[in-house]
């Protein structure tokens, strides 16, 4: 553990600031790339998860995007609503609304596939140290959560 007198009060000494503006940096990076086909970032995000793990429930689909139902619902019927998802009700239990991609939304994939290369090349730096980076990042976030479950 460190000393909190080593730590400045200053924004700029902040590590949530740093993370908190490379994320708003990082979004306004892919908002051109995603605008020219009608996804915003969050929908990019959902159209991640899917094409790794097709047929989630929206529970599942939230869980692994930390985000909560009520901010997943509309945010799959949008994309429903652009032909790239479908819908379902669980046979089983009709509560659950299963989500499953479209052809669409396979051929999205392929539309889109450039994406990760231009983020790289955008950060300005070598693929091995933006690798690390996040394996670092990665590591940082299930800290945080570890500590806010105890």
């Amino acid at each position: 553990m460190t000393s909190s007198s080593q730590f400045s009060l200053e924004l700029d000494a902040q590590l949530c600031f740093a993370l908190y503006s490379t994320s708003l940096a990082m979004t306004k990076t892919y908002k051109p790339l995603l605008d020219k086909v009608g996804l915003t970032f969050p929908q990019y995000l959902a159209m991640l998860v899917l094409w790794q793990s097709d047929d989630l429930t929206v529970k599942q689909m939230a869980e692994r995007l930390s985000l909560d139902s009520a901010t997943m619902t509309p945010l799959l019927k949008r994309l429903e609503a652009q032909g790239y998802v479908k819908r379902v009700r669980g046979i089983e239990d009709e509560r659950q609304v299963h989500i499953h991609l479209s052809d669409a939304g396979r051929e999205l994939k392929k539309a889109i596939h450039t994406i990760p290369g231009e983020i790289y090349c955008a950060a300005g730096s070598d693929a091995d140290r933006l690798i690390k980076l996040r394996d670092d990042l990665v590591r940082l976030r299930a800290s945080l959560i570890e500590y806010n479950e105890a």
